[in-house]
């Protein structure tokens, strides 16, 4: 029976409420994060939900940190079933303003994370014929004003994706990647940008966001349960997506409008 998760990020927001679902179906969950108290909390709110399961700090730039996680779960679970790559970190800036090292730091651990999550969890999941679940985002497909190193990083996890379901079909290895859109999360805390401005207008974003992260988990859910490849959460999301693939220069030119729009802000600011 197919019951064991490994989700990271899984401290909060996003990974936290997909526990929290599957925990409800009585699934033995992995949970990972470098918050570690945040990781406790979610464990007694999966055991409160009637789910089971352990916790493991781990940093998703540390590939050995990966192969340990992939260890424990096979010690504590015999294998595992279903990997969520959902650890993430968020960033603002026009291209101008960000340096070499935000862009490091976003791709380490928004794309990089996500690729060595699958690198490590490999093994186990061919052995029973699993499925992996990659969080991305809008921004991988909508590719927003002032945060080129977050579209690119997030931009890069679809390609994974794509790529990998065609490259694992063979070994009957599921894939699946999520698109949400902003949602009311705690993501800002780590928020890097160079200005408080813009960390301000994410924050505005995230506050409006009529979607909750537990109705995204609940999305998620019902749609890995179609088999449906690319998930997108938010209507607006598929709406700017249906948009983009029949008009894209359409959507170019409203991203400049927003863009000179948040020049004109941060001035005033």
């Amino acid at each position: 029976m197919q019951n064991r998760m490994m989700i990271t990020g899984a401290g909060s927001g996003l990974g936290r409420e997909i526990a929290l679902r599957w925990a409800r179906e009585g699934w033995r969950l992995a949970l990972a994060d470098v918050n570690e108290a945040g990781l406790a909390e979610t464990l007694q709110l999966v055991r409160a939900a009637g789910g089971e399961g352990f916790t493991q700090r781990c940093d998703v730039r540390d590939y050995s940190q990966l192969t340990a996680l992939a260890q424990a779960c096979e010690e504590k679970f015999g294998g595992i079933d279903v990997i969520v790559n959902n650890a993430g970190v968020a960033s603002g800036g026009f291209f101008s303003e960000l340096s070499l090292e935000d862009w490091d730091w976003q791709i380490a651990i928004n794309l990089m994370g996500v690729v060595k999550g699958c690198k490590a969890f490999l093994p186990l999941l061919e052995r029973s014929k699993g499925k992996i679940v990659n969080i991305a985002s809008m921004a991988a497909l909508m590719q927003g004003p002032a945060m080129s190193n977050y579209n690119v990083a997030k931009a890069g996890v679809v390609a994974l994706s794509e790529s990998l379901l065609v490259d694992l079909h063979a070994q009957e290895i599921g894939v699946h990647v999520v698109c949400p859109s902003f949602f009311q999360t705690n993501l800002l805390d780590s928020f890097r940008g160079p200005t408080p401005a813009m960390k301000a207008q994410v924050g505005k974003l995230l506050e409006t966001s009529p979607i909750s992260a537990a109705d995204i988990a609940d999305y998620i859910y019902d749609e890995i349960a179609k088999g449906e490849f690319m998930i997108l959460p938010h209507e607006q999301g598929r709406m700017a997506w249906a948009l983009k693939q029949k008009n894209p220069q359409l959507l170019y030119d409203e991203m400049i409008g927003m863009a000179e729009r948040m020049r004109a802000k941060a001035k005033q600011g």
